[in-house]
């Protein structure tokens, strides 16, 4: 029975009982069984509709985080189109204009239009750079080791920091909310450290293993003392790397102190199919 058929009986089984019983309050007459089975059948009514109701809005926890995370992803990459084609498009255009505008300016006013110019290549390159973080179209094209080096490079070419990325094997044919997994949590540890830990070295390493991708990632700053239940003490950084890696059904292991450095180490399990293939073959003795 659809929600609708089953708010209309219930209305209409609510009418009757409520007719049935002024009728038999007028008539000072005995409450007669049928008035009982009619408001037994009400009641049974609403209580399944009731029952029905609760079971399709109840979710397991891990249904809602991967829901969570689902409509964050998809919210990045609406932002990401908005920018790149929206406020893109207009910045590209005021660009034109005062380039334009440039040429036809006397001597005096060169300068002022000459900063002008500047500032709009430099914040139409700023979205770009928000865009390009927001939504990582180049994890399709370029695949995931290119994507982190380029995310790499750009992101810490102008601080002291030292870092490197390994890969040991080819990355290729990685599924892709498994690479989106990987590249959102090393952009994350990447973010946590360039505004907590001052490190001066980071090792980001990426391994094709028999059960699965391996991440590992290791600086040299500050550290910390990672919470039990990071969302409820306010690291939601490490909170958002649990959920991701959660809704793939892998392991995080997070081991920092005070002083120490931190080194994040995330396994990303082959789905039942690829692990078959990710296996050795059998060697017939």
């Amino acid at each position: 029975m659809s929600h609708r058929n089953a708010r209309w009986l219930t209305f209409v089984l609510c009418l009757c009982s409520l007719l049935l019983s002024l009728w038999a309050y007028e008539q000072a007459t005995p409450v007669p069984a049928s008035l009982m089975v009619l408001d037994l059948a009400t009641l049974l009514v609403v209580g399944v509709q009731q029952w029905r109701s609760r079971k399709s809005i109840k979710f397991q926890p891990q249904e809602l985080a991967d829901r969570l995370l689902q409509v964050q992803e998809n919210e990045r990459h609406r932002l990401s189109r908005e920018l790149h084609d929206d406020i893109g498009q207009l910045l590209t255009a005021a660009k034109l204009q005062s380039e334009w505008l440039k040429r036809r300016l006397p001597e005096d006013l060169q300068e002022q239009c000459s900063l002008l110019t500047n500032t709009l290549n430099e914040t139409l390159a700023k979205v770009r750079d928000v865009s390009a973080i927001l939504n990582p179209r180049q994890l399709t094209s370029l695949g995931l080791e290119a994507s982190l080096r380029a995310h790499l490079l750009k992101t810490l070419e102008n601080t002291p920091v030292h870092w490197s990325l390994e890969c040991h094997s080819r990355l290729t044919g990685i599924p892709e909310e498994m690479a989106v997994a990987a590249f959102r949590i090393t952009q994350e540890a990447v973010t946590n450290m360039l505004r907590h830990a001052q490190a001066r070295n980071l090792l980001v390493r990426l391994q094709r293993t028999p059960e699965g991708l391996s991440l590992f990632i290791s600086d040299d700053g500050l550290g910390f003392s990672p919470a039990i239940n990071p969302g409820l003490e306010g690291q939601r950084g490490m909170a958002g790397m649990s959920e991701r890696i959660d809704q793939l059904g892998g392991t995080l292991s997070v081991n920092s102190q005070p002083g120490q450095g931190t080194q994040i180490e995330a396994l990303f399990p082959w789905a039942p199919r690829a692990l078959e293939r990710a296996r050795p073959p059998k060697v017939n003795e």
